[in-house]
């Protein structure tokens, strides 16, 4: 099950990136982490703007909004997301 924590209107969440697919999207769950395909390659944080990217055009937010806690070198990933209730990321974010 996805774990959400809210703190002072941001949503914070973990989620497990597997780059360089042959396709963008959503997997599912991985354990308690959202699963998502990237194609962009884990080089030069191209991998991070593109997680920050596709989060941000899922949930119809700026990209801005979108930030990278922890993870930047690893698959697994803290992700906050300020102005957007924890419902919207379940009702966008999970197929």
């Amino acid at each position: 099950m996805l774990q959400f924590r809210e703190e002072n209107g941001s949503v914070f969440f973990k989620v497990r990136v597997m780059p360089r697919a042959s396709r963008e999207g959503v997997v599912g769950l991985y354990e308690d982490a959202l699963k998502i395909r990237l194609t962009a390659a884990p080089v030069d944080g191209k991998a991070n703007e593109a997680c920050r990217a596709f989060l941000a055009k899922l949930l119809s937010i700026p990209r801005a909004q979108v930030e990278i806690l922890s993870g930047h070198t690893s698959r697994n990933k803290v992700i906050k997301i300020s102005g957007v209730s924890s419902e919207k990321i379940l009702k966008d974010l999970l197929p």
